[in-house]
């Protein structure tokens, strides 16, 4: 089987520097560091710039900034611009509050595999345990598991038992689409399937569903999905839950597309392309 060579991460963010700094810092205490890393800046202020230029001098791994102007929730132009600015033949797709463990790009190697993509795992944390983790600097993938069974005991952490297991990459593949856990917050897409697509579609307004979107599509484009569980678990630092005023209406056209067997973004990757 062959298996992805050039990886690029691209992280998405939005005006939380503190989150985003974690997130980099794990990923620059990777295993495997033949990767590079695309920071997706939906609109943050100077604030976030300044970080990522500090961490970005004598970092491991190469960085890059992809920033665009605030206008709203547009993640999925700023993950097309960040797949735009990747070199990579297969593209990690990380928000800025999902901390890896130090696998995590070993893993998604791994389980990189032509035709299939793969959704990954996270683990939620609770508010106060967030707190700390940013506050303290706590680097997670050195706490002891003493530590980790307490945090689940108390209820800081959804789940445990992800963090001590890695299962093999069999029985992995799902032959029909399914709408459970698919979350671009840890999502591992070849270009070339990217490219077929046309990306993200920028076309949904507000929050949710973009994702769902982009693996229906590329379900019907003939992509299969691998579920990334008991190996690509991330961190997931705690939010406020996001504005969903236009995620009812988002959900309708998903549902249409399933049903229309729709492969192509409306405004894609394609529309940042200059015309020839």
């Amino acid at each position: 089987m062959q298996c992805a060579q050039t990886i690029s991460v691209v992280i998405t963010t939005y005006n939380r520097p503190d989150a985003l700094e974690a997130v980099m810092r794990a990923c620059f205490m990777q295993d495997d560091k033949r990767f590079e890393i695309i920071i997706a800046d939906d609109g943050s202020t100077a604030n976030t710039r300044a970080r990522v230029e500090r961490l970005a001098t004598g970092a491991p791994v190469p960085v890059r900034h992809v920033w665009q102007p605030d206008q709203g929730f547009r993640a999925a132009m700023a993950r097309n611009r960040g797949i735009l600015a990747a070199t990579g033949e297969y593209i990690v797709f990380l928000d800025g509050d999902c901390i890896p463990q130090r696998d995590f790009i070993a893993r998604h190697r791994a389980l990189s595999q032509p035709g299939h993509l793969v959704s990954g795992s996270r683990i939620l944390l609770s508010e106060a345990l967030t707190r700390r983790v940013l506050e303290q600097e706590i680097d997670l993938a050195t706490v002891p598991a003493t530590a980790r069974l307490a945090w689940r005991a108390r209820g800081d952490m959804n789940k445990v038992l992800q963090l001590f297991l890695r299962w093999p990459d069999i029985g992995r593949t799902s032959k029909r689409f399914r709408w459970r856990r698919i979350k671009s917050c840890n999502l591992a897409v070849w270009r070339s399937d990217l490219e077929r697509v046309n990306g993200f579609d920028e076309s949904f307004v507000g929050w949710g569903y973009e994702d769902s979107d982009l693996v229906l599509r590329l379900f019907h484009a003939g992509v299969r999905r691998k579920d990334g569980a008991f190996a690509t678990e991330v961190f997931h630092l705690w939010h406020r839950e996001a504005q969903r005023d236009q995620a009812s209406s988002n959900r309708g056209v998903v549902l249409e597309r399933e049903a229309a067997g729709t492969t192509w973004a409306i405004q894609g990757l394609r529309e940042h392309k200059p015309s020839t």
